[in-house]
């Protein structure tokens, strides 16, 4: 079994109530309401640890749900059931330049940049200061910024200055006003995906998008939990509806552009 490494993100588990990210480092001790946990040396992958109170936490690699989901927020995030469908409505991969407009809390930057790797690059756009150093802190706790080019600025006035990217991806108010200088920065042919939480914005979406995106599309996702148990398995009674709208679309040539 392979031993952990100082620094590792290792997600403590017992349940669905009770499960903490944290940073691995011998000897820390953690506080639970499930009891005080002390991390030992030599800590492997799958293992158990029991707390003071005698309950059993397993130690399992956390997933990049996980990552998302337990960063400190100071805005929305984009859920991982939309996450998912906005990377497959693209062609992103190892090494890929992608652009996120509207870091936020940095959830989502954290889903592009182990997307892209270590050959690729994030470049993540915010107009709030206060949010983009809380998306930097979140995105290094994850250990990830050194793929992420964080800037802060607004596009609408100046433009993006950076190389030309395989798809854009954007979470803001007003996504129109985005179309022009997403579209100067973005290869021919590729990726528009916008999330946007009412149908009135993404009509206005829609009108800026046409003679600039084709194949436009927008979607949305509801997810519902199965409680799978012998002779009783039922829907979960929480589901996660609407979390909002997305908008697809690809770059074509506009000569008038």
């Amino acid at each position: 079994m392979q031993s952990l490494h100082e620094g590792d993100q290792i997600l403590l588990y017992s349940g669905s109530k009770a499960k903490f990210l944290l940073v691995y480092k011998p000897g820390v001790k953690f506080s639970t309401h499930k009891g005080e946990i002390t991390l030992p040396e030599g800590l492997k992958w799958g293992e158990k640890i029991v707390s003071s109170s005698g309950t059993t936490f397993y130690v399992i690699k956390p997933a990049t749900r996980d990552l998302m989901l337990k960063v400190r927020r100071v805005t929305t995030i984009i859920y991982p059931k939309d996450a998912g469908l906005m990377l497959l409505y693209t062609s992103i991969g190892c090494g890929s330049r992608v652009l996120e407009v509207g870091t936020g809390s940095g959830a989502f930057t954290i889903v592009l940049a182990t997307i892209v790797g270590t050959t690729g690059k994030v470049y993540s756009f915010e107009r709030r200061k206060e949010f983009l150093d809380n998306a930097i802190n979140n995105v290094r706790r994850a250990n990830l910024a050194d793929r992420v080019e964080f800037l802060l600025c607004d596009p609408t006035k100046e433009g993006f200055n950076i190389p030309v990217v395989e798809a854009a991806f954007v979470d803001v108010p007003e996504p129109w006003e985005f179309v022009r200088p997403v579209y100067e920065v973005l290869e021919p042919g590729g990726f528009w995906v916008s999330l946007s939480p009412n149908i009135e914005q993404v009509q206005k979406a829609y009108e800026a998008l046409k003679g600039y995106f084709v194949r436009l599309r927008t979607v949305e996702v509801i997810e519902r939990e199965i409680l799978v148990r012998e002779g009783k398995t039922r829907p979960r009674e929480f589901m996660i509806c609407h979390t909002g709208y997305l908008t697809f679309g690809n770059k074509i040539v506009n000569e008038m552009a």
